[in-house]
This record gives C-alpha cells, sequence and structure tokens, in this order.
C-alpha cells in the first residue's frame, strides 16, 4: 500500500522539470482517486456515510482506493421508508428528498459517532459525516432527478461541527451515470471540506472538478459553522450563478439561502426587474401598486403570492466584474425591507418567465417600467432564436401572464404610458396585438413627482456628498446607508461639500 510520503513524493513537482518563456501556472487537480487516498491516509479523518437514493456512491471511491478501514466508520443506505423513518423519524410532509430530511441523517449520524467513538479512546480524531438524500431519473426520463448533498465535520476534535449542505439537480438521462456523478461530487465535497474550508469560493469551484456542468446544477448552498463564521451564504449564491452552476438563486428576507423550487411551488408570482442601486421610492411604489393590482386578478390569491425583486448579473457588473460589495449593500437594503430576492443570469424577460413555469403554472406578473417594455419590443434582443421575436413572445405571454407598466417622463415632461409609448414601426401591430388582448395594462395610481427619481442619480449624489437624496428613498433606507456606509456613502465628503 502507498503511504502518504510516498503520495506527497509522486505529487511533488519534478526539480529538473523544464520550463519554457511564456508557460503559464496550471493548477493540477488532483484525480479523484488521489483525494480519496489522501482523506484515507489522513489517520485523524473518521467518520460515517449515509446515502439514501442512487446507491453507495461516493463511499465506494473510498472503499476502492485503500486504506478504507481508517477513515470509515460506518457506510450505510436505508432504502427502505420504514427502515429510513425507524432510523431518522418520519417527516411532516412525508417526503424523502428534503433539505430537512438530509440535516436530520447528518445529526442522528455524528451524535452517533460521539456516542460510540470515545474521546478518550479516539483524542485526535477528527469526526465528520458525510450523507446524501437523492432521486435519480425516472423510468419514463420526464423527471431528471435532484437531491441534497451535505457533510457535517470538525477541523480540530474539540471544535464544534462544520457543515456544508448543497441542493443539487442532474442534467444527465442516464440513471448509471447520475450515479457516478453523485460520487464523484462526494469526494469533491468531503475532500474541499477538509482541505480548501479556508477559502469557500474555491471550495466551490472544485466541487465540480472532473465533472461538467453539463452533467449537474448546484442551485443552493449553505456553510455554517465556527470556520464559516464569517462567510456570508448569499455572496456564495452568487458565485454559483457567476461561476456557471445555476441559472439563478434565491435568499429570503432574513438572508437565507432558499430553494427557488421550493418557493416558488405552485406560487402566483409578480416579479421586478431592476438594479436597485439603490432601491428608491419609485421602485416601492411600482411594487406597492402592482401588487395591489395583481391581487385583484382571477385566480390569484394573496396567501399563495410571492413578490420576487430579481437583480441580473449584468446588472451586478461594475467594469465588467462583479462588486461584491455593491451586491451585498443591495441585498442588505432589499432584506430590510422584507422582500425576496433572487439573482439571475437571464438577460430577456421571457427567460424569467420560462425559468417560473419550472415551478407553476398558476398566473404571473411583470411590472416593469416604460423604457424596459419598449425594450422588450426591440428586435436585436432576439436575433439568437429561430423564430426571432416572435418565439420569445411565445414563451413570454404562453403562459397567463400579464405586464403591470409604471409610466415615466421623457425630457419634455410628457407622462409616458402604454396608450402613448412608441415602439418600432415594425412592431407596432405586435404592440397593439397584446395590449388589446389586455397582456400590458397601466399603473394609473402614481405621484409625478416620483416620475423624477432615478437609481442612478441618487447614486451619484451619495458618492460624491450631495445632500438631498434621502428623501428619494423609502422609509428607513437613508438612514442604514448612513449607518452601514452603503454604496460610498462617506460624511467626510457631506462635510466638505456644505464647507464649499
Amino acid at each position: 500500500m502507498l503511504t502518504l510520503q510516498s503520495i506527497i513524493t509522486i505529487m511533488r513537482n519534478d526539480e529538473n522539470e523544464i520550463k519554457l518563456k511564456g508557460d503559464k501556472v496550471i493548477e493540477q487537480i488532483p484525480s479523484i482517486k488521489d483525494k480519496a487516498l489522501r482523506i484515507n491516509l489522513n489517520e485523524n479523518i473518521y467518520g460515517t456515510f449515509a446515502e439514501i437514493g442512487a446507491g453507495q456512491e461516493t463511499v465506494r471511491h473510498f472503499f476502492r482506493t485503500g486504506g478504507s478501514s481508517g477513515t470509515i466508520a460506518k457506510a450505510m443506505s436505508a432504502y427502505d421508508k420504514d427502515f429510513s423513518d425507524a432510523i431518522y423519524g418520519a417527516e411532516a410532509d412525508g417526503r424523502y428528498v428534503t433539505e430537512a430530511r438530509l440535516k436530520k441523517m447528518l445529526s442522528h449520524e455524528v451524535k452517533l459517532v460521539e456516542q460510540r467513538l470515545k474521546r478518550d479512546k479516539h483524542p485526535s480524531k477528527m469526526f465528520f459525516s458525510y450523507a446524501n438524500t437523492v432521486a435519480t431519473i425516472d423510468f419514463a426520463k420526464q423527471f431528471k432527478g435532484h437531491g441534497w448533498v451535505g457533510i457535517k465535520y470538525q477541523i480540530e476534535p474539540d471544535e464544534d461541527y462544520n457543515e456544508i449542505i448543497l441542493h443539487i439537480r442532474f442534467k444527465e438521462t442516464d440513471a448509471r451515470l447520475q450515479q457516478e456523478t453523485l460520487g464523484i461530487l462526494g469526494v469533491n465535497l468531503i475532500y474541499g471540506a477538509f482541505y480548501k474550508y479556508n477559502d469557500p469560493k474555491k471550495l466551490l469551484r472544485y466541487l465540480y472538478d472532473h465533472l461538467d456542468k453539463d452533467q449537474l446544477e448546484i442551485d443552493t448552498i449553505n456553510f455554517s459553522g465556527p470556520r464559516f463564521a464569517d462567510v456570508d451564504n448569499r455572496l456564495m449564491s452568487l458565485q454559483l450563478v457567476k461561476n456557471g452552476m445555476t441559472d439563478a438563486v434565491m435568499f429570503d428576507p432574513e438572508g437565507n439561502n432558499v430553494l427557488p423550487a421550493a418557493v416558488l411551488y405552485k406560487k402566483n408570482i409578480l416579479a421586478l426587474r431592476g438594479s436597485f442601486r439603490p432601491v428608491t421610492r419609485v421602485n416601492m411604489d411600482m411594487y406597492e401598486k402592482s401588487l395591489q393590482m395583481f391581487l385583484e386578478e382571477n385566480k390569484v390569491e394573496k396567501e399563495n403570492t410571492l413578490v420576487v425583486f430579481e437583480i441580473t448579473l449584468s446588472n451586478l457588473r461594475s467594469d465588467g466584474e462583479i462588486d461584491e460589495r455593491d451586491f451585498m449593500d443591495r441585498a442588505e437594503l432589499l432584506c430590510s425591507l422584507g422582500q425576496t430576492v433572487m439573482i439571475s443570469n437571464f438577460q430577456e424577460y421571457y427567460k424569467v418567465v420560462e425559468y417560473f413555469s419550472n415551478y407553476t403554472k398558476a398566473r404571473m406578473g411583470l411590472a416593469m417600467g416604460v423604457s424596459n417594455l419598449v425594450d422588450v419590443f426591440d428586435e436585436k434582443y432576439y436575433r439568437h432564436l429561430s423564430g426571432g421575436i416572435l418565439e420569445a413572445f411565445g414563451k413570454l405571454f404562453y403562459r397567463d401572464l400579464k405586464v403591470f407598466l409604471y409610466p415615466m417622463k421623457d425630457e419634455h415632461g410628457v407622462v409616458i404610458n402604454s396608450e402613448n409609448l412608441k415602439v418600432h414601426p415594425r412592431m407596432k401591430e405586435l404592440y397593439k396585438f397584446f395590449k388589446f388582448n389586455g397582456k400590458v395594462v397601466d399603473i394609473t395610481d402614481f405621484d409625478e413627482h416620483d416620475l423624477e427619481i432615478f437609481s442612478r442619480e441618487v447614486l451619484k449624489m451619495i458618492s460624491k456628498g450631495k445632500p438631498g437624496w434621502e428623501s428619494m428613498l423609502p422609509k428607513g433606507i437613508a438612514e442604514m446607508i448612513k449607518r452601514d456606509n452603503l454604496f460610498g456613502y462617506d460624511p467626510k465628503k457631506l462635510m466638505e461639500e456644505s464647507t464649499n
């Protein structure tokens, strides 16, 4: 059997290796076997594997690579539902592939490790429990499958446990391939948890080692525990979209990452897209008035309605890069207003509607300004579609969807709404069709003074220390910006401005 020293020797770069001018540094990615072996040969990493729904695909790698007796205290699969309930307890909703189930599995298994492996006998052991609960593709191949995967583990024997939990969606259409993908992901997660915990962003990317994004989607991840005390899970959500691991992520008003499928399922959805940099009185007036109108629609019930404030990835970029501090500033303000936020990689509105349609067939609404609607009727955004703008509009309005239009003022002070807005002449008849069929309705109850408020102008005033922006924002938001120095707010600039 290979020793740890021999592994180090094999993996060490050859000192006599020839290097040429222009060579790029290439990060060496350990093979799945090397990752499993490194963990197996560490005498202090010791724990259990509990895998339900796709075979014992992760622990199999540790068994096959050698030295597993030093790592695996127990490996199990409770496939029978009665057995599973007897071990972990029954779920209130009767489901098994849920976050709640996974957390029960992790807590139960860690508790058993602590009970059965005494610290006086194992003073240097770092205990862990890896678990997954998964549903792979069905025989009809209509449901590709999904699952919850997680690890609860220690970095020091006397330290509290850390936890990493993620939700995955399979993209492959073969059960055997999905099982293999799950096994690789599991090894990557365990290896990353122990050897990459100091850089969660890299840990996230390393989950796809030896995997392709066409095989697997990760749409939710949450870190907790002493080693992740400074990790904001909203930023980790942002990384998922930024890295192309998923198209959209969501978090609730408390700032917790939530599974989109669970939040959107069978809901009436009203969505507002914007930069919200910062959120203004106009944004909130559009939200309140459109929601009021949406709730008056047939088949829309208040208790089954979800409002989503959506920010596209392009709206988060500054000079080509995503400004994380700026993102967090926006997130803090929207959460403080009690809103659910979605970060997406969707440029076009029809893609947003398509995404929502994966989870609900109930009525949907989009609240937007006049300039946004004019852009929706611009053909240049749909040249990549074989059916052009007609294909996009078929996807956009195929569902029971309505646009609630907030007016704007033009350069002459004229209020523009659905009756007098101008689209390209070729699009005029198409626009009239949707307008006539009630797909576009005006928000008529508004304050004309609010139409002169623009986020970009407010942002300039904040960053340059110019007074007067406070009244343009919802109640309490200006105080938050000043207290937490959001969006570049600097009280010194304000003092200098007033002195000059």
